[in-house]
């Protein structure tokens, strides 16, 4: 199936070790697909949760569809993210650990479905981040040098 990258969080590598993915649908009103196919969604400061043996994405800001008028919603709302039950019970499971969270990582089309990629990660500390900005630098730094240099 072809697949269409919607949305991206650009800050769920830069905070979270991410060690593991899933895949996962979403439940969404009419008019909060016709904005997803415009294109506004914003998945930065967007996290999930379980409650009640149940996955819901919170924060993610689908912007009110223009030709909507009664029938949008709220542009914050928690939706909930479709799982199998033993899909759900292994994030419980893990989320049950310390320091373990669940970050939206990207949101794609999969043929005519909204997907989710949900990312299993744990904090980063300071110095992780400053140790991974350090490292990028020094790659970019080579990747210059061996264009410059020229064999």
């Amino acid at each position: 199936m072809n697949t269409k990258l919607i949305a991206k969080n650009p800050t769920a590598h830069h905070n979270y070790q991410i060690e593991d993915q899933i895949e996962t649908g979403i439940v969404l009103s009419g008019t909060e697909i016709k904005s997803i196919r415009a294109g506004k969604v914003n998945l930065k400061d967007s996290y999930a949760y379980i409650k009640k043996s149940e996955v819901f994405i919170c924060g993610m800001h689908i912007s009110p569809y223009e030709h909507g008028n009664i029938f949008n919603k709220n542009p914050l709302r928690d939706r909930k993210l479709l799982l199998h039950k033993k899909e759900t019970n292994k994030l419980i499971g893990l989320t049950k650990q310390k320091g373990y969270s669940l970050i939206p990582i990207s949101m794609y089309f999969s043929g005519s479905f909204v997907k989710i990629s949900l990312g299993i990660g744990k904090g980063k500390k300071l110095y992780d981040k400053r140790q991974d900005l350090a490292k990028k630098d020094a790659q970019k730094q080579i990747a210059i040098n061996l264009k410059n240099k020229q064999y």
